[in-house]
């Protein structure tokens, strides 16, 4: 037997009432003041990395400014880079990528 299809006004209250049920049923996880601190660290140190890098050029430059960016916007997912990655995060635009070697026939 199929189903009747929902239409967008249905399908816009249904993904609404979905939404309000998550919002209801979510649990909040507290965080302790070492997360805090480590958290509030590391935001420090990216936003000085993106502002100090604004005056360089270089290609590796907007890639790098993307990550910091991102790892910006993602702060409160649950998977968070160690702390070796975050520092090459903070480090990668200003470290100028080795040159490429050509070979030489």
């Amino acid at each position: 037997m199929p189903r009747n299809k929902l239409t967008p006004l249905q399908a816009t209250e249904a993904r609404r009432v979905a939404a309000a049920e998550a919002k209801k049923n979510r649990v909040t996880r507290p965080f302790s003041d070492k997360e805090k601190t480590t958290r509030n660290e590391r935001v420090a140190k990216a936003k000085d990395a993106i502002s100090r890098s604004t005056a360089i050029k270089g290609d590796h430059v907007p890639p790098a400014r993307a990550a910091l960016k991102s790892f910006l916007r993602d702060l409160n997912e649950p998977k968070q880079p160690d702390d070796a990655r975050f520092e090459a995060l903070i480090e990668a635009p200003f470290k100028t990528p080795p040159k490429k070697k050509q070979q030489q026939y």
